[in-house]
């Protein structure tokens, strides 16, 4: 039966700056006599900068599909208003929707957002929750109504929810277009 199993070069002490190698065999050592080796320029745990190159449809009024991951590991994708505060992408939902349940039991998202002028454009991130709060979530509903919809304040409002903000961290961003 075959096995996979990572190791770092040997002396290698640090995750960051070690030669790791992908072993796939039935016996260690295989993959170096395979020539299997698959070498990490980095692994990082900070986010990933969103390109200026599209930072502006995260800025226009350009819908988001916001994808989570239901409890049997099915994916759930919700169309969402964004918006971006220096490089953490914000959405605004309500607490006990699907999406808030996913994400409060696993911070894993990934998001699309294309460019409404031009549909081959796009940006894509994958990420994490960094953080969600309901301090000023009903003020920020009302920025992303004027944003999208060009009113004062967010005419779907139910007095019996309660917004919640939720904060993305770009761990990979892909751009077309």
């Amino acid at each position: 039966m075959a096995r996979l199993g990572i190791r770092g070069a040997p002396g290698d002490r640090s995750l960051t700056d070690a030669a790791w190698i992908l072993s796939i065999g039935l016996r260690p050592g295989s993959a170096l006599r395979y020539g299997l080796c698959i070498y990490l320029s980095e692994v990082s745990t900070m986010s990933t900068p969103i390109p200026a190159s599209h930072r502006d449809i995260i800025e226009k009024a350009n819908f988001a599909h916001v994808a989570t991951l239901m409890k049997d590991g099915s994916p759930q994708v919700t169309p969402v208003w964004i918006d971006i505060d220096g490089e953490k992408i914000l959405f605004n939902t309500a607490e006990g929707r699907q999406k808030d349940r996913n994400l409060k039991r696993d911070a894993r998202v990934a998001l699309s957002v294309h460019d409404n002028a031009n549909p081959y454009r796009y940006i894509q991130i994958r990420g994490k929750v960094t953080g969600h709060t309901t301090d000023d979530a009903d003020a920020h509903i009302d920025k992303m109504a004027k944003k999208y919809l060009n009113l004062e304040s967010y005419p779907y409002r139910n007095p019996a929810e309660q917004r919640v903000i939720y904060t993305i961290q770009a761990d990979q961003v892909q751009v077309s277009g």
